[in-house]
């Protein structure tokens, strides 16, 4: 398996061990991470619970791709679908986790990265760590419990975020709400031994610092005014003509027209029923379907079989995506919602 889990002193430790494939989660992990937190709740010789991975680029740079594609393309949409539930209860299970749940995250922290990670009760992150939520791009949306983190982010950056994929320093993800502390990441194995030795969390916080200034907080007002608008489309209409106004409409109109009118929904939802296991259903009945009626079959082949990033998406434009069908999209598939 691509994890190490282990208990030394005080903590329960998951460690990823995939670092040649940017740590991707894959369905093995979801199953190891998932009995590892069973066994560890109850188990008073934890105090807290770490998760943490090998190598500088990425934490966990997403889900795996890869099988989802292969298996998808033979018209096996089943896999898949099984996938996504066990990695959506193992998020749940780890939002409400009754233990302390303290994430290192390095480098990339992305899709199913930021599932297994920022729902935790402890989310440090580094000089390094750049999170964002980009599935719009593959013909996805933000799934894994990221449309309640987009949802809580302040103002309508969740809406943003979500549409554009833009990625997030330390500072920004802080900003967001997508992780608590910033700590240099030389310090995180002085960390990890003091949790070791006591369990004790105040170590935390006398180890952070602040980071360097962000990009979001000096965008908050331009994006409030702009994506706080009734529908993508009108929010797309109204972007300025700025760099910033050009640069972000680019990056919604270069994803699935399908994913990004579907996310814009999705984070207003998440943002109305605020749970995770609410916004976790509503995610499964997009992601359930991508396959089988979305984008996604081509929008992994362009972006990471093929490599020509050249996707010819189903709809032209966001225009073309009528609220008929992203209500479609969003309503209960025929197999019933994820339970829990």
């Amino acid at each position: 398996m691509s994890l190490r889990i282990r208990k030394i002193g005080r903590i329960g430790q998951i460690t990823l061990q995939r670092p040649e494939a940017l740590n991707a989660v894959s369905h093995e992990m979801v199953h190891g991470i998932a009995g590892a937190l069973e066994a560890w709740r109850d188990d008073e010789d934890v105090a807290c619970v770490l998760i943490d991975a090998e190598g500088t680029k990425a934490f966990s740079a997403g889900g795996d791709l890869q099988f989802m594609h292969e298996t998808a393309s033979k018209g096996d949409f089943d896999a898949g679908r099984t996938f996504w539930r066990d990695e959506y209860r193992l998020n749940a299970m780890i939002a409400t986790y009754p233990k302390p749940y303290v994430a290192l995250c390095q480098g990339f922290v992305m899709g199913g990265g930021v599932g297994i990670s920022l729902h935790g009760s402890h989310r440090v992150v580094g000089e390094s760590s750049k999170i964002a939520m980009p599935e719009c791009a593959i013909g996805l949306v933000p799934d894994v419990g990221g449309t309640l983190l987009l949802a809580r982010a302040p103002g309508h950056l969740g809406e943003f975020l979500g549409v554009t994929g833009h990625r997030m320093s330390a500072a920004d993800a802080i900003y967001a709400g997508f992780a608590d502390v910033f700590m240099p990441e030389e310090r995180w194995p002085d960390l990890t031994r003091a949790l070791i030795e006591n369990g004790n969390l105040s170590v935390i916080s006398e180890m952070t610092e602040t980071p360097q200034v962000g990009k979001l907080a000096a965008l908050r007002d331009e994006v409030d005014r702009h994506f706080g608008k009734d529908s993508l489309e009108e929010t797309l209409a109204s972007l300025p003509d700025n760099d910033w106004g050009a640069a972000t409409a680019g990056s919604i109109r270069a994803g699935s027209p399908l994913s990004a009118a579907c996310t814009f929904e999705l984070v207003r939802r998440a943002r109305a029923g605020d749970d995770i296991r609410s916004a976790l259903v509503q995610e499964y009945r997009f992601t359930s379907r991508s396959a089988s009626e979305g984008d996604f079959i081509e929008g992994i082949r362009a972006a990471i079989i093929d490599k020509d990033k050249s996707p010819r998406w189903q709809h032209g434009s966001v225009s073309d995506v009528g609220p008929d069908v992203v209500e479609a999209m969003l309503s209960e598939p025929p197999e019933g919602d994820i339970t829990f």
